[in-house]
């Protein structure tokens, strides 16, 4: 991924970054999803969405990616879960890390500076 255009689909032609992180969030929608997950390995289900959904909302209202801490604890409230559990249910969910799959797959740009919760 060495160019700063990569093709999704014939339908598809989004600017990413050398790690194929979108460049401008705005091109994001649940199909580029889809896409960017697959690419991952990763076939989104019914326990992913609430997740993207959340770490979406959060861009929007902030214009900057949400920090794991804050995925997690809407992860804990989602499901019920201690912040253990929920930790370790997102990186069930997404298990080369936050940064490397949901935050891709979520449309956001490569943070530059992150918590790993």
């Amino acid at each position: 991924m060495n160019q700063a255009v990569n093709k999704l689909s014939t339908e598809y032609q989004i600017a990413r970054d050398p790690e194929g992180y979108l460049f401008d969030p705005l091109d994001w929608d649940e199909t580029v999803a889809c896409k960017l997950a697959a690419e991952e390995g990763i076939e989104l289900g019914e326990t992913h969405w609430p997740v993207l959904r959340f770490m979406r909302e959060q861009w929007t209202k902030n214009r900057i990616a949400p920090d794991v801490r804050h995925v997690v604890d809407f992860v804990a409230g989602e499901q019920g879960l201690d912040k253990k559990g929920a930790k370790a249910l997102l990186y069930k969910l997404f298990p080369y890390g936050y940064v490397k799959q949901a935050c891709k797959i979520a449309g956001m740009q490569r943070p530059r500076v992150w918590s790993t919760g």
